[in-house]
């Protein structure tokens, strides 16, 4: 529910948003990809350590959520930070390709549907 620093002491979410609850941004979901910038900007400000461990982590390119596992922090938690970061030029977000297809896979249903089926 909360993450952990290097003495084991817990820290509550809503301490590591500054009270926050909700993104600035509606720019993440659970599949966004995001990788941190290199160099950081000119202007770059100092960051908390939970900024620190992302930009570690997003240096290659990784999803949102396999991030929040990594750092065993709530999606929530990783959205507000992540919202800090990109606001402040210091990772790139590129959402999920979407998936373009006319007509529905029939095959894939019926095998889902016979799936289903049989539980």
């Amino acid at each position: 529910m909360s993450g952990g620093d290097a003495a084991g002491r817990l820290v509550r979410p809503f301490t590591l948003t500054g009270g926050r609850t909700r993104p600035s941004r509606a720019d993440f979901t659970l599949i966004t990809t995001v990788t941190a910038l290199d160099p950081p900007p000119v202007r770059a400000g100092r960051l908390q350590p939970e900024h620190t461990r992302i930009l570690r982590r997003c240096a290659r390119p990784i999803a949102v959520a396999e991030l929040a596992a990594h750092l065993d922090l709530p999606m929530s938690v990783v959205v507000i930070l992540l919202c800090d970061l990109l606001e402040a030029g210091r990772i790139t977000a590129h959402p999920p390709h979407p998936v373009s297809r006319t007509e529905p896979d029939l095959e894939l249903l019926r095998k889902v549907r016979e799936g289903l089926g049989r539980l």
